[in-house]
């Protein structure tokens, strides 16, 4: 990210000083407070500039309905709640939440899609990627909201002994699945692709899971020895985890969408202690990039 000192952020917006100092002073204008000296991030200051766009009657652009769609997380939606933003939830998983952003159905979308890069490892801005293909997505803005582990959710005690997918395919175990567009789904897949197998080679419980909870409810009910899901799930369904990987869990929107009142007070809440202790709780979550910007179209 890069910073303006307060000269050159004044001269970047064609202000003076002094109108700048009084719109630090006011908090009207993205900044901080370092060893004394006020600098300014660059991509926020676009995103301030934009968030105030006037357009014509002709352009003017319906504001999306303060909902967050896409994929369940249960820290996420604890955010929701404890942070005062007024925002609602419609879990779908990530594909499904996209599109709905595509059409302006929602004001952000938590994704965490997954891919293989050449070298045939896990692609880290899968997610990104993602917002960069997707039409009609010109504007599109990606925000960290933590790392999450993703991996086997098991029956209490691990009753088959299953220490990753090489077990889940040799044994025949009977796997819970997720519906096809969610991030959990994608990375079964890519998986399965960098051992040599696929879907066909498992063992499914055929009728999806909509979410990560129920998912663990087929685990947990007998329906199935396991099925690829968060530790949090697995902690809060009193199920056994064997870790898998670690993955990005980012909020995507259109960046008119981020100075928006309710999504600036979900994004201030990621900086608050409170998010970090309840990470910490629920277990399986790394906290410390929440509300760093990590793309923008």
């Amino acid at each position: 990210m890069e910073f303006l000192t307060t000269s050159e952020a004044a001269d970047y917006l064609r202000l003076g000083e002094r109108k700048l100092y009084e719109l630090v002073t006011t908090g009207a204008i993205p900044c901080s407070k370092v060893t004394g000296k006020w600098l300014f991030p660059r991509h926020e200051l676009d995103l301030w500039v934009l968030s105030g766009m006037a357009r014509p009657a002709g352009m003017l652009t319906a504001e999306p309905p303060p909902v967050v769609g896409g994929s369940q997380d249960e820290l996420l939606d604890w955010s929701l709640r404890e942070s005062g933003s007024g925002l609602g939830s419609m879990t779908e998983g990530s594909a499904r939440g996209l599109e709905r952003l595509q059409r302006d159905e929602v004001m952000a979308v938590a994704v965490h899609f997954h891919s293989l890069d050449a070298e045939g490892n896990l692609a880290p801005d899968a997610s990104a990627t993602a917002l960069r293909d997707a039409p009609d997505l010109h504007d599109a803005l990606l925000v960290a909201f933590v790392r999450r582990e993703q991996g086997l959710v098991l029956p209490p005690g691990n009753p088959k002994r299953l220490r990753g997918l090489a077990d889940v395919l040799a044994l025949g175990s009977r796997m819970a699945m997720r519906q096809q567009g969610t991030g959990a789904q994608m990375l079964l897949d890519v998986l399965l692709t960098r051992a040599g197998a696929s879907m066909r080679d498992l063992r499914r419980v055929e009728t999806p899971a909509l979410t990560g909870p129920d998912l663990t409810e087929l685990v947990r009910a007998g329906q199935a020895d396991c099925g690829v899901a968060t530790r949090a799930a697995a902690r809060s369904a009193g199920l056994d985890f064997v870790p898998l990987v670690w993955e990005n869990f980012d909020l995507a929107m259109r960046q008119r969408s981020y100075f928006r009142p309710a999504m600036q007070a979900l994004i201030r809440f990621l900086s608050e202690r409170r998010l970090r202790q309840r990470a910490e709780e629920l277990t399986g979550y790394d906290p410390s990039p929440a509300g760093q910007i990590r793309f923008a179209a």
